[in-house]
């Protein structure tokens, strides 16, 4: 098995990482214990080596069901219930197999914004389309995800009739209550269910993430075992000076105290942007609490380095960077010479994209070290199903670490309510009246 790697590139010494590992064990048992803030999210820890053999079959079936009857399956979901499917299949997809026009089911996204030009044009698309649709929600009343299956909902039933529609809508959701498991049972819709103990930002490993990758056409047994694989690998019997997610997790908050407050995750592979999005989430979540947590930012190199690239060699020095790297490429694609070689490039001929643009990976990191840049690298055999899980569980793991290290909640999202309740009470909802009155008195 090829595992990820971590390295610290100059960032810090182990001594450095030493000097906390007590307080990352006492985190991660208060984790394992789950005797901790948010004790009762904690469904993620041991999932990857709960979920059976038969349960993926389930999710195939059921994505295979889909893919049969439709060209376009939507996902309707917001933050976690969008983001972990998004990042596996767009890290997995042909870059380009949009407009070659191949055989298979393509994945779209709904839900995930109130964009009245992009659900218009979503419409226009699915219009004399075979589409389905996955509706992923614990209640099944978020707005976003609510106004997309509201929509779609109508136009699909419109398009192939109530009892076709039936056959190609899929609840993801609660188990017993709220108002999507209500609608669900009326209909007669296939449902999956999210488990009460795992949070948004940590279902991708559940049918939140695995049936829209399932019906996409990847791996998922694959996905899962890497994770499963990872969750060994960073089991709290393993030697702290072995266990990654401890060593990652040490790390960050070794450098956050000595005044680096923002994480910028890099990539030098554009096939994972959403992986860096997914993460964003994950700690931004997780840890921005109390008034503390780092920033998590993230960029897509070489492309930022024409953009962002000055801020990060010169400016505030506030920040560190974790650089995901990829050992191996798919494919191989060399430089051909040139015989005017007007751009002057024929010194590079018969090299490999890959292996100039690794060159670019540690002159860049060379770059920002000696520019007071600390950099983490995260190193990744490749970009295959198994490895995102085993990347999946290693983040999510760390950031549970983490949290506690940092002294908050990692598994609560207070914050993420204040939009909603002023954006109720400007759109007049029924029961928030006396809020309405007030937020008025205020424009």
């Amino acid at each position: 098995m090829e595992k990820i790697s971590l390295s610290y590139e100059k960032a810090l010494t182990d001594a450095q990482v030493q000097s906390v590992a007590a307080e990352a064990l006492a985190a991660q048992k208060t984790l394992h214990a789950g005797n901790g803030k948010g004790n009762d999210f904690l469904g993620w820890l041991h999932l990857p080596s709960s979920i059976t053999p038969e349960f993926l079959d389930e999710v195939e079936q059921v994505a295979a069901n889909l893919r049969k009857r439709c060209e376009i399956v939507v996902a309707i979901g917001i933050g976690g219930s969008y983001l972990g499917a998004k990042m596996v299949i767009e890290a997995l997809s042909d870059s380009f197999a949009a407009y070659k026009g191949g055989k298979g089911t393509q994945v779209l996204f709904a839900g995930q914004n109130i964009g009245e030009d992009y659900l218009y044009e979503l419409q226009e698309l699915l219009r004399g389309k075979q589409f389905g649709l996955i509706n992923i929600s614990k209640s099944g009343t978020t707005t976003e995800p609510a106004i997309a299956f509201r929509l779609l909902k109508k136009q699909l039933e419109e398009q192939v009739g109530k009892e076709e529609a039936r056959n190609r809508i899929v609840a993801v959701t609660d188990a017993a209550r709220g108002a999507l498991r209500k609608l669900a049972d009326m209909e007669g819709y296939k449902t999956f269910v999210i488990p009460d103990n795992v949070g948004g930002r940590f279902s991708v490993l559940t049918p939140v993430g695995l049936l829209p990758i399932a019906v996409a056409g990847f791996d998922i047994k694959q996905l899962v075992g890497g994770a499963a694989d990872m969750e060994k690998a960073c089991d709290e019997s393993v030697p702290a000076a072995e266990n990654p997610a401890l060593r990652y997790a040490s790390a960050r908050n070794v450098l956050y105290r000595s005044g680096k407050k923002v994480e910028i995750l890099v990539n030098f592979n554009p096939k994972l942007h959403f992986l860096a999005e997914w993460w964003k989430q994950l700690y931004g979540e997780s840890e921005g609490k109390e008034h503390k947590g780092i920033f998590p930012a993230s960029v897509d190199f070489t492309t930022d380095l024409h953009s962002m690239g000055q801020w990060i060699q010169d400016g505030e020095r506030t920040i560190f960077e974790t650089v995901v790297s990829v050992k191996n490429m798919k494919h191989t694609l060399a430089i051909p010479s040139d015989d005017e070689n007007l751009d002057g490039l024929n010194f590079l001929a018969g090299k490999r994209i890959d292996g100039v643009n690794k060159m670019a990976e540690l002159g860049t990191q060379i770059a920002h070290v000696d520019g007071g840049v600390p950099n983490l690298k995260i190193e990744i055999p490749a970009v295959t199903e198994y490895c995102l899980g085993q990347l999946i569980y290693f983040f999510e793991k760390a950031c549970g670490i983490s949290g506690y290290m940092l002294g908050v909640n990692p598994f609560d999202q207070p914050g993420v309510e204040a939009y909603k309740k002023n954006m109720f009470a400007l759109l007049d909802k029924p029961g928030y009246e006396a809020e309405s009155k007030a937020i008025k008195a205020r424009l």
